[in-house]
């Protein structure tokens, strides 16, 4: 397991009030397909972040269509973020929700600068690719489990995050 896999452990908390769950998925295996998913609850948090970061602080000649396209893509991702926490919570764990924990569980790295509008646009393109590549390494624990709900969320969010970073991909042609 990767150290971001065991930093994802090391933090998932149970909820010790639910319930047993019995959907026909182990412990285990809800377990670590709950990490994955705070993985990806963290990279779908830094890039909202990022995005609307980048939207309130983006200049130049694109300004305009920049603003509201970056505006889309992060009410997009305050919605997305919503559904991989209420999946985490489905399987019987806790969702991250700190700074602290998406620092340590995130991919993407947030930004710290305001860079020019075209190399926003750079960042944004490997930050929604980087999300897609979190998305899709979970597919294995999650057809090891037969978790169906889970897998059919991880091909939203890549078809997602895959047609954001050619869209975005091709404003840089």
């Amino acid at each position: 397991m990767s150290k971001k896999g065991k930093v994802a452990k090391a933090e998932l908390k149970i909820d010790s009030k639910a319930p047993k769950i019995e959907i026909g998925i182990s412990k285990d295996h809800r377990a670590e397909i709950a990490a994955g998913l705070s993985r990806l609850l963290a990279d779908e948090y830094t890039l909202y972040l990022k995005t609307h970061n980048f939207h309130w602080n983006v200049t130049g000649p694109m300004f305009n269509t920049l603003h509201l396209m970056f505006e889309t893509h992060y009410t997009e991702a305050a919605l997305a973020v919503d559904l991989v926490a209420e999946r985490i919570r489905a399987l019987g764990f806790h969702a991250p929700g700190s700074y602290s924990q998406y620092a340590a569980l995130a991919s993407v790295k947030e930004a710290t600068n305001v860079p020019e509008a075209m190399e926003m646009v750079r960042q944004l393109v490997a930050d929604h690719e980087t999300v897609s590549r979190t998305a899709r390494s979970l597919f294995p624990a999650a057809d090891e489990a037969h978790d169906e709900p889970t897998a059919d969320l991880l091909t939203q969010r890549m078809q997602l995050h895959e047609k954001t970073a050619w869209m975005l991909r091709s404003l840089l042609e």
